[in-house]
């Protein structure tokens, strides 16, 4: 199932948590901020905390649960990261085994969870600016796409960085970097503009994660820092197990985007 209009957070969570909507989130429940997800074992917590406060641009963190819990007492004390979630990723020594739709299955005492900021979270900041998201208008997920540049290092952990893009017309550039320098702790301005070569991208067209987006006459591709940075990571580091969400299938929490604003 689709995006749709919903009432509420809990029934959208609701309709989550029972595999109603499978979707992307992008769009979804205006204005509450949403997040990436990694889950790995206790033994490979620390070098992944590590590698988060190393790569603050693309890993910045809005919560560490418990080990054990899924429950983020924090942002989202009445959820379940074990269900809550549209779709999950599942990767065994850096190999995507399956996406999932829960993983109370796999769910071991010893996880720990770490919530990323999401650029989602500017988006509406975005709109009310007079800003077109192009997949959004377009009802497709956000692409994103591997990049040359390489994270800092941490313990285990390396990879390089992956980035989301979206079309602005070439006025309307400096506008987005002022709204979205407001977010730093959801990836804040954007790491590059234009010329998509230059950091390893070679075809718009075919994203690495996510779905490509109508790229309009005059209009240039801003690339901001992105939460799916980990899977790129897991890929080349090939941890024994961690699991994530599905590229563009959010955790939405209880936060309000506002309170991740600096202004």
């Amino acid at each position: 199932m689709g995006r749709g209009k919903y009432e509420s957070l809990k029934e959208i969570r609701m309709l989550i948590r029972n595999n109603t909507f499978t979707g992307p989130t992008a769009g979804l429940a205006p204005r509450y901020t949403q997040t990436n997800l990694v889950v790995l074992p206790k033994e490979a917590a620390y070098d992944f905390l590590l590698f988060c406060q190393r790569n603050p641009k693309s890993c910045p963190l809005i919560e560490v649960t418990d080990v054990g819990s899924p429950i983020p007492k924090l942002t989202a004390p009445q959820s379940d990261l074990r269900y809550d979630l549209p779709k999950y990723r599942i990767y065994k020594h850096g190999e995507l085994v399956g996406e999932v739709a829960q993983i109370e299955d796999v769910w071991r005492d010893d996880f720990v969870s770490f919530l990323i900021g999401c650029s989602f979270t500017f988006e509406h900041a975005l709109m009310d600016n007079g800003l077109e998201i192009r997949h959004i208008a377009e009802q497709r997920n956000v692409p994103m796409y591997v990049t040359n540049i390489a994270s800092q290092e941490a313990g285990r952990f390396y990879g390089n960085m992956v980035v989301s893009m979206r079309p602005f017309p070439a006025h309307q550039v400096v506008r987005a970097v002022e709204v979205t320098s407001r977010f730093p702790a959801v990836h804040g301005s954007p790491i590059h503009i234009g010329s998509p070569e230059k950091i390893g991208i070679n075809n718009l067209a075919e994203p690495d994660f996510g779905e490509a987006v109508t790229m309009k006459e005059g209009e240039i591709p801003v690339f901001w820092a992105c939460g799916a940075t980990p899977q790129s990571v897991v890929m080349a580091s090939k941890p024994e197990f961690v699991i994530t969400h599905a590229p563009g299938h959010m955790f939405i929490t209880d936060m309000k985007d506002c309170q991740y604003s600096v202004l």
